[in-house]
């Protein structure tokens, strides 16, 4: 009795430790709003530290059915983020959401490919995965090592948005927008309707300086139509939930500058590797990662601005 009582209570052990060890490892979301929750990326860049956790990535809760908005820079952490799901509710996963194509958004969504769960995209989303996917993951596996990236697999969208579809959740709807070529040439927004909240992808960013891989004049364009939604609060793609539409004010004037700086540049005939040392240098003390990314921002706005 004495040796089947201890191995019960090793073994009660074990399921305790094992179902903490579980709960350790869903990622920590916070409610933002009833139904809605987000986990924020850390600002950085994806390492094999961080397993590529730098963007935002949530998820909403509806009568009939769970939407995921992005899925994390790794399998892992998509993995951690359907864990934050089931701990909150069994109601199954209808929709993926990605809001672009970039790896930090997409890496992920391996962990939800179950049946019956829909992939949802801008229409360009296919194509922008078939063309880049392999390089970002070639790319990624070498900094981020074998193990993270490994098990990442291209699952593009199979219900593809250009202009607006609304998607029910149950007593929940949720309007998504495909818009043009701004950050990236697939960009997409969501917006809850019932909260209020507006899951906006990068082409907002918070903290973390923006990131060009589309159009400057178009990313401009589209902050002025942005910010006509109507929404209470915004999930930016990387930085601090905040209140809409006054998040926008530090990135509209930081896509201004660097337009202003890169257009007198060309006015003046300096070459685009000047261009990529001195546009938007007074942004510098306002933004994360500014060295990080802002050359390339510069040379990238450079040879669109040669066209105008």
């Amino acid at each position: 009795m004495v040796r089947l009582a201890s191995i019960a209570i090793f073994l009660a052990l074990l399921c305790a430790s094992t179902s903490a060890q579980a709960q350790q490892q869903a990622l920590a979301v916070t409610e933002i709003a009833p139904g809605v929750f987000v986990h924020e990326g850390v600002t950085a860049l994806m390492t094999r530290e961080n397993e590529g956790a730098i963007a935002n990535v949530g998820f909403i809760i509806g009568d009939s059915g769970v939407a995921v908005i992005d899925t994390g820079g790794s399998v892992r952490e998509g993995e951690r983020l359907l864990a934050a799901i089931r701990a909150r509710t069994d109601e199954p996963i209808r929709y993926v959401i990605n809001t672009h194509a970039h790896p930090d958004h997409v890496f992920g969504n391996a962990a939800f490919a179950h049946e019956g769960t829909l992939f949802v995209g801008h229409s360009n989303c296919p194509r922008a995965l078939a063309t880049r996917g392999q390089f970002y993951i070639d790319n990624f596996r070498r900094i981020m090592g074998h193990e993270l990236i490994n098990p990442v697999r291209l699952m593009a969208a199979t219900v593809l948005v250009d202009g607006t579809l609304t998607l029910d959740l149950g007593s929940r709807a949720l309007v998504l927008r495909a818009w043009p070529t701004a950050h990236s040439d697939n960009d997409l927004t969501v917006l809850d309707v019932k909260s209020g909240t507006l899951f906006a992808g990068d082409l907002v960013f918070l903290r973390h300086v923006p990131v060009l891989d589309g159009s400057l004049r178009g990313w401009l364009k589209a902050l002025d139509e942005l910010s006509a939604i109507s929404a209470q609060r915004v999930v930016p793609g990387h930085g601090h939930v905040s209140e809409w539409p006054a998040a926008l004010a530090d990135e509209r004037r930081y896509l201004q500058t660097l337009l202003s700086d890169v257009r007198t540049l060309f006015a003046r005939g300096r070459p685009i590797a000047e261009a990529a040392r001195q546009a938007a240098s007074s942004e510098r003390s306002h933004w994360e990662l500014f060295d990080d990314y802002n050359a390339r921002n510069a040379t990238a706005a450079f040879s669109e601005i040669e066209w105008e």
